[in-house]
């Protein structure tokens, strides 16, 4: 039997029991629960996970799973595309800096002009120990084309940090 992977993004107020809502609807479709990222973001429960579904039932679970939405779970579904290619080299890059706007769009910029893929991406504030400034952290898994050199990468993430006063390392990995 032939199985579909769907990709699901799901937002609603956090409140006990979303979990258990999504987990029972997925499988009363045959469908199992791959793998999963969720968190609770300023009083809203959000969530990205992947499903394996079998094809004729696919349909069916999309529709149950759009009707969630009368329950104040938001689901939006879609099919899982292509898989990275495994060959080219994971690297980790850590940031952290004095929060201001632009961080996260002037690295984004970079990377994006060297095609490079942002695998998973998590930031967060926290009280600077000493002066109680608000610094902001980046912790990225990239995906480096075969093609870009990784210390061009590496002299041109620096050269940036210096330039936004932040301090960033990158670092070879491969955690999935």
């Amino acid at each position: 039997m032939a199985h579909a992977s769907l990709v699901l993004t799901v937002i609603s107020a956090d409140r006990p029991g979303l979990v258990e809502t999504l987990s029972q609807t997925i499988a009363a479709h045959g469908a199992s629960w791959l793998e999963s990222r969720m968190a609770h973001l300023a009083g809203h429960f959000a969530g990205l996970l992947r499903v394996s579904v079998p094809e004729a039932r696919a349909d069916e679970l999309a529709a149950a799973l759009r009707d969630l939405d009368a329950q104040g779970l938001r689901v939006i579904v879609e099919t899982a595309g292509t898989e990275p290619d495994e060959r080219a080299p994971r690297v980790r890059l850590d940031l952290v800096g004095l929060d201001r706007p632009g961080i996260v769009r002037e690295i984004a910029s970079a990377l994006a002009a060297r095609a490079i893929n942002v695998e998973e991406l998590e930031s967060r504030t926290s009280s600077a120990p000493m002066s109680g400034e608000t610094l902001f952290h980046v912790n990225a898994w990239l995906r480096i084309p075969s093609d870009t050199a990784a210390e061009e990468l590496r002299t041109t993430l620096e050269k940036l940090a210096d330039e936004m006063m932040v301090e960033l390392s990158l670092s070879e990995g491969s955690e999935s």
